[in-house]
């Protein structure tokens, strides 16, 4: 018996058809996989924004509210109502913090009626020296 060839014209035929069906399926299946991963990226955008428009729903309910906006203007600038004595309690770290954060300012000069009286008594005991006003040494540089 004589031996068949393998590949047969039937089976070639077969094989061109089955790569020209799946060569015209891959371009819309790709397309179809793409447009499915872009709807479910939309689904959570949508769900984001969702919460935050609910989330400023609810600020904003909050802020119409008056007693809301009395408590905040009490606790954040700390704002008194007619009558009412205000007291700000400060912890032991808000207090060093402070500290921390004012600037360091330096002595005050004393009044000038201070300085010309001081002046005047080491005047009189002997003691005084010439003050210096804006004129500039001359320390032989030049």
């Amino acid at each position: 018996m004589a031996k068949r060839p393998q590949l047969t014209g039937r089976a070639a035929i077969l094989a061109v058809v089955v790569c020209a069906i799946a060569m015209s399926l891959a371009y819309p299946v790709r397309e179809y996989i793409s447009q499915r991963r872009q709807i479910s990226q939309l689904q959570a955008a949508r769900q984001h924004e969702l919460e935050n428009q609910r989330k400023l729903e609810d600020r904003r309910r909050q802020l119409a509210d008056p007693d809301y906006r009395t408590r905040e203007l009490k606790r954040r600038l700390h704002y008194c109502e007619v009558g009412e004595k205000c007291y700000i309690v400060m912890d032991q770290e808000q207090a060093a913090k402070r500290q921390q954060a004012q600037p360091q300012q330096a002595p005050a000069a004393p009044p000038w009626y201070q300085t010309l009286w001081e002046s005047v008594e080491a005047a009189d005991t002997g003691k005084g020296q010439k003050a210096v006003t804006g004129e500039k040494k001359n320390d032989g540089q030049g």
